[in-house]
């Protein structure tokens, strides 16, 4: 068979992606996130009466606790299926690599498996973050000063 005919066989056999109805759903699913957020944030202040800038970061760690258990009861995965980005671009999707690579290596041992896996899939996240804020840090120091 030939190549070009091979390849009019797998596009007319590839599923059409419908851009619209997942960029609506990623962003109803991410706006429920920044909700939820808030609304911890809120909680936080509120009923423990502490400063908006620690409750934020008990909802952060709030976030990824839920990302990692719901990632080790096996629900995440089915959630992002549906949820697209909605669900991976904010703090949850982050926990989610991280945990579903320390599952998937944890026979292997403490330190050959979880140490030396659990950074994989979130490794490049990390680095290219740290990178990006030592650049925009440097850019800011020249444009606005010190």
């Amino acid at each position: 068979m030939e190549k070009s005919k091979y390849k009019q066989i797998v596009a007319n056999h590839t599923p059409k992606e419908n851009r619209l109805y997942n960029s609506l759903i990623s962003f109803i699913v991410g706006g429920a996130m920044g909700i939820i957020g808030q609304l911890l944030i809120e909680a936080y202040s509120y009923y423990f009466s502490i400063p908006t800038a620690y409750a934020s970061t008990f909802m952060i760690i709030t976030l990824i606790f839920i990302g990692c258990l719901f990632t080790g009861l096996g629900f995440f995965d089915k959630w992002v299926n549906f949820a697209k980005c909605g669900l991976i671009i904010p703090i949850t999707g982050f926990a989610h690599a991280m945990m579903s690579a320390a599952m998937e290596y944890r026979k292997e041992g403490l330190v050959t498996g979880l140490g030396s896996n659990m950074f994989k899939l979130a490794g490049s996240v990390i680095i290219f973050g740290v990178v990006s804020a030592y650049i925009f840090g440097l850019l800011r120091i020249l444009v606005i000063g010190g």
